[in-house]
């Protein structure tokens, strides 16, 4: 999909002209699979749109354990900037799980435009209401849920997204082991 396109489904930039404007400030990146868009404990201060492909956002402890806490397949915004760093410096890493196509802007100058641009500025906030919904609704299915109900709640917040993404991926992010999972996906089958 086209940046143009994508954003004119929002009703927030359906005026075509906006659209366009608001589309020229943005720069197109290509990701091949398995490579980073971002590290976590690196500088960053981009936005970005991915327009084709997937991706996944983890975060690393102490003793190199990672934890995915998101994933991504496109059209879709990636969680802003804002709520991914702190102080510039990233506090998630973000991979291609597939090859990828983004476009990307400083958010700064996302900033600028939606000082300036009322529609621009009402597509940032909903996309940022959005993404903190979505995180909210994650950590209540960790704290509220046992595996079978958080492998419901995933299957109904991401369907499909169990086939395309690896069931690593999918325990990390439901907290519980990959072993675990494959139990649950077993037993929910001979039911």
């Amino acid at each position: 999909m086209d940046l143009r396109t994508f954003l004119t489904q929002s009703p927030d930039m359906s005026d075509i002209a906006c659209a366009d404007d608001f589309a020229s400030y943005w720069k197109r990146k290509r990701v091949n699979k398995g490579a980073h868009l971002s590290r976590q404990e690196q500088p960053e201060t981009d936005e970005f749109i991915l327009l084709e492909g997937r991706l996944a956002s983890s975060i690393c402890d102490q003793d190199g354990k990672e934890v995915c806490v998101g994933f991504y397949v496109g059209p879709c915004v990636v969680t802003p900037n804002i709520a991914r760093t702190r102080d510039g410096v990233s506090l998630v890493s973000v991979m291609a799980t597939t090859d990828a196509l983004l476009v990307r802007i400083d958010s700064d100058l996302l900033s600028s435009v939606m000082i300036s641009s009322e529609p621009v500025r009402n597509w940032a906030n909903a996309v940022l209401r959005d993404a903190l919904s979505r995180k909210v609704d994650r950590e209540w299915c960790l704290a509220a849920l046992g595996g079978a109900e958080r492998l419901n709640w995933f299957r109904q917040a991401f369907p499909g997204y169990e086939d395309i993404f690896t069931h690593a991926l999918i325990a990390s992010f439901l907290g519980v082991t990959p072993v675990t999972l494959s139990r649950l996906r077993a037993s929910d089958k001979h039911r």
